[in-house]
């Protein structure tokens, strides 16, 4: 097979459904714009819930004899995968940069993770079969065996496309699974068709992956209500992630959940203060800020205050700002869309208003919001108490560590956090008082180790994703019993 055309101008106007390049039902298609130009430059097909009924058809279908496949088959495709997408890392990029407004080293960030996703899956294996003699009732053995769900459902969003799609992907099918997958309508390329495009010539059997774009107000609900999947894995926000599980819920299919955050940052008054800006500049300018697990707030000691927020100001305004798809300088993009660009705003001016002191940036031009430093911040400000998800360091002063934590702890959120402490007791002691699923010690906390459970705890989702954990949510244990002897049944003489 002919190895595919990834670049930005290539037709992107089909479906992948059960092996093949479909038209969408509805002949309808939806513009996709670079959002540094906000200038369409492709178009892709607006899925109808006919195709969604027709991916997961072609998902069940191919199930059982994927399942049935030894795992070391499975795996060769798996591998094949991954040697696809190693293959492309340039024209990937490109597309995330078109498609997202990605810089580059965050392309390269982006890209060594999705490649991670796939190589973690060629990993993971259920529990082996395990033997354990009944309790209750002689000579008899239970074993207990781990069968994959079936079909999953796999709703990604447009901040880490390719990553926060394959997560949930590359699981899938390494362990038996087949999937129906709706990327974002903002980066249906980089979330979905890219992907159908190199599971094709990876070799991928027809309808262990499908693909269906189409906006989520006409097919997100058909995705997740659909009776098919026994899993539905979504990542974003927490009001449409309730929306997503109360529909799964319907079919009793499983909701794996990663969803909002607010993430505080805490700086203690023994750091090294130029290092703790630079990390708390990193957590929150990252590819604009727009990361679930992203610095919401800095909290920061009242004794180093003044000095951390003029550092932070200090790294806000060395950053590059551009078009990452014409300048591989820049450092910093624009923001993904206007819903994106006027909330931002509009937190901002909230927070202003509320008696916020603007240090640095605070305007938009386009879809680009300037990296912003507010001082004297409350908890309760727009920037601080909403996921901003966007260039915004709202800097919040702290007396000790118990306000710290009480204000670290004052949101309905509970997905990352971290704590910049020297002392390594206290820091530790920090850490585990703080409510979330994650905390990192002296780093920002955008981190994510294919060894450990992402996820979080509060509004902020549920289930975990990698290793042994996702395996969890992708496989289900089954019991088969063995009776040995023949029963003495009692009532019987």
């Amino acid at each position: 097979m002919s190895a595919p055309t990834l670049e930005p101008q290539a037709d992107w106007n089909q479906l992948y459904i059960d092996g093949e390049w479909r038209d969408a039902t509805g002949g309808e298609t939806i513009p996709v714009e670079n959002p540094a130009k906000q200038e369409v430059f492709t178009e892709v097909p607006a899925g109808t819930e006919a195709d969604v009924d027709a991916a997961y058809e072609a998902a069940e279908a191919a199930q059982s004899d994927w399942a049935a496949t030894p795992r070391a088959e499975r795996n060769e495709i798996v591998q094949n995968l991954l040697d696809e997408l190693n293959a492309r890392f340039e024209e990937v990029a490109g597309l995330l940069a078109t498609e997202a407004g990605t810089p580059g080293y965050r392309a390269m960030g982006e890209f060594a993770t999705a490649t991670g996703d796939v190589e973690m899956a060629l990993e993971l294996e259920p529990p082996e079969e395990e033997v354990r003699p009944s309790p209750s009732v002689d000579d008899k053995d239970n074993h207990i065996v781990y069968e994959p769900v079936g079909v999953v459902g796999v709703i990604s969003p447009w901040n880490f496309p390719l990553h926060l799609s394959l997560r949930a992907v590359a699981p899938a099918i390494a362990l038996g699974n087949t999937v129906v997958l709706k990327p974002a309508t903002d980066t249906p390329i980089t979330g979905g068709l890219l992907i159908a495009k190199l599971c094709e010539a990876a070799g991928v059997p027809d309808g262990v992956v499908n693909v269906v774009t189409g906006r989520g107000s006409e097919i997100g609900d058909r995705i997740a209500n659909h009776p098919t999947p026994r899993v539905v894995s979504f990542t974003g926000s927490t009001s449409v992630g309730k929306g997503v599980a109360e529909q799964a819920g319907k079919n009793l299919a499983l909701p794996a959940l990663e969803l909002g955050g607010n993430a505080p940052f805490i700086v203690t008054d023994d750091v090294d203060l130029e290092r703790a800006a630079r990390a708390g500049a990193f957590g929150s300018f990252f590819h604009q800020g727009q990361v679930c697990i992203s610095i919401n707030r800095h909290l920061v000691h009242e004794s180093v205050y003044d000095e951390y927020v003029d550092l932070l100001v200090d790294h806000a305004e060395s950053l590059v700002i551009g078009d990452p798809s014409e300048n591989e300088d820049v450092t910093f993009g624009p923001v993904q869309n206007e819903t994106q660009r006027d909330d931002l705003v509009e937190f901002i001016e909230g927070s202003l208003e509320d008696g916020a002191t603007l240090e640095t940036g605070g305007e938009a031009d386009g879809l680009f919001v300037e990296p912003t430093v507010l001082s004297d911040c409350t908890n309760d400000m727009p920037t601080a108490c909403n996921e901003h998800f966007g260039p915004v360091a709202p800097v919040i002063p702290f007396s000790d560590d118990d306000e710290a934590i009480e204000l670290a702890n004052d949101t309905e959120y509970g997905l990352s956090a971290s704590v910049f402490c020297e002392d390594a007791e206290r820091a530790r002691d920090l850490a585990d008082r703080v409510e979330a699923g994650m905390v990192h010690i002296n780093d920002q906390p955008i981190n994510e180790d294919h060894n450990a459970p992402f996820g979080g705890v509060k509004q902020s989702g549920l289930g975990r994703y990698h290793g042994e954990w996702i395996t969890q949510e992708l496989t289900e244990p089954k019991w088969i019993s063995v009776q040995g002897e023949e029963r003495d049944y009692f009532v019987f003489e």
